[in-house]
């Protein structure tokens, strides 16, 4: 592969350290008081009600409404985890899956906002091109510990 600057491994270790910012953004802008209070669980909750897709309404219901506080923490807790992994290269494999599950899972949610599907669905093909070109190969602790290779 031929490219500019840089080596290709590392504009792929580059496009994971972005996409670990953008994840790491994503749990900075929260207002952690009001989000961990239910905030932003019961403003989900408010477009999962009148979502066009039974599945979405009843899955919402059946996982999220019972434990609105853990699900806050387990959002929040996940997009820290998220950015740290993907910044690092640590575990990149595994957090650029659980990276494009968690994108799909806001995309289907948020299927009629389209800035969020936007967002999303970048997010969702950033981790394709990360996870399939082996980002982790360079700049990363995974590559230092040796690591998926």
């Amino acid at each position: 592969m031929d490219s500019i600057w840089l080596t290709g491994a590392q504009w792929l270790a580059v496009l994971r350290i972005g996409l670990g910012v953008w994840w790491l953004e994503s749990w900075r802008h929260k207002d952690k008081s009001t989000w961990f209070e239910g905030g932003g669980i019961t403003w989900a909750a408010g477009i999962a009600a009148k979502h066009r897709w039974t599945a979405v309404r009843s899955g919402f219901d059946v996982v999220v409404t019972p434990r609105p506080r853990t699900m806050a923490y387990v959002v929040a807790y996940a997009e820290l985890a998220l950015g740290l992994g993907l910044i690092l290269g640590f575990l990149t494999p595994l957090a650029l899956v659980a990276g494009l599950l968690l994108n799909v899972l806001y995309f289907t949610l948020m299927i009629h906002d389209w800035a969020e599907q936007g967002q999303n669905s970048m997010m969702a093909l950033i981790s394709l091109v990360a996870l399939f070109g082996m980002s982790w190969q360079s700049w990363s602790l995974d590559s230092a510990l040796g690591l998926f290779q």
